[in-house]
């Protein structure tokens, strides 16, 4: 539950298709409003390697001080998701300057492409060590730097209980991350690889053959 004194900025029930409304898409993905969530899988076999991978930005750019809700359900495994954050174009450019090269999805076009990001893991079922010792990642970019882990408490999709519920909360260089209320993972980022980011947008990414659902998208302002 958001604290009483967080303002919210951005509300999305991600019930329709109408409300991706405004939403890009890199790579190519299947997006099907099966029981009023959104349900995301890419159109493409995990053969195709890094191109059978996409991600979804929302339109909106938010503040350095923020914090993001969502609900998320596996549904098919195996595979990864990932929420982009803080994210802005290089040189101080938009995230979708003209100018920059066409992403399609491909992961290095994120980490050594034309933008700079935190990118958090939250679900990592792709490779076979992933599996066998489950753990969020948090990276920054420019570059491909593992600044903090924690310990995933989702179950395989055999398991799980219904829509989980995540939280990602930024306030000055601090970084937190809770699934059902339970912190996961905190880290305070001193200048590491570079200054603290800030504002930006956010964008949800997956690696194939990964299906999963999406609910009640929500994006506060916090007290300073």
């Amino acid at each position: 539950m958001a604290a009483p004194e967080w303002k919210l900025l951005y509300s999305n029930p991600l019930k329709t298709a109408e409300d991706l409304t405004g939403f890009r898409l890199e790579g190519e993905a299947a997006m099907t409003f099966p029981k009023g969530q959104l349900r995301m899988e890419s159109v493409m076999e995990p053969d195709d390697g890094q191109q059978a991978n996409f991600v979804l930005w929302c339109p909106e750019s938010f503040p350095s001080d923020m914090a993001v809700e969502w609900e998320f359900r596996p549904i098919r495994e195996p595979g990864l998701a990932i929420l982009f954050f803080a994210a802005r174009g290089a040189k101080g450019l938009d995230l979708f300057d003209p100018t920059f090269s066409t992403r399609t999805g491909e992961y290095e076009q994120y980490h050594h492409g034309e933008l700079d990001a935190y990118h958090l893991s939250y679900y990592r079922r792709r490779w076979p060590d992933e599996r066998s010792f489950q753990t969020c990642n948090l990276r920054k970019s420019y570059g491909f730097h593992l600044v903090a882990q924690g310990a995933d408490p989702l179950p395989s999709v055999a398991d799980c209980g219904g829509f989980y519920r995540m939280r990602l909360q930024m306030r000055g260089s601090r970084i937190d991350f809770s699934i059902n209320e339970l912190t996961v993972l905190s880290w305070e980022d001193g200048a590491a690889y570079g200054p603290p980011l800030g504002a930006g947008k956010i964008g949800f990414r997956q690696m194939s053959p990964f299906i999963a659902e999406y609910a009640n998208l929500r994006v506060y302002a916090l007290d300073q």
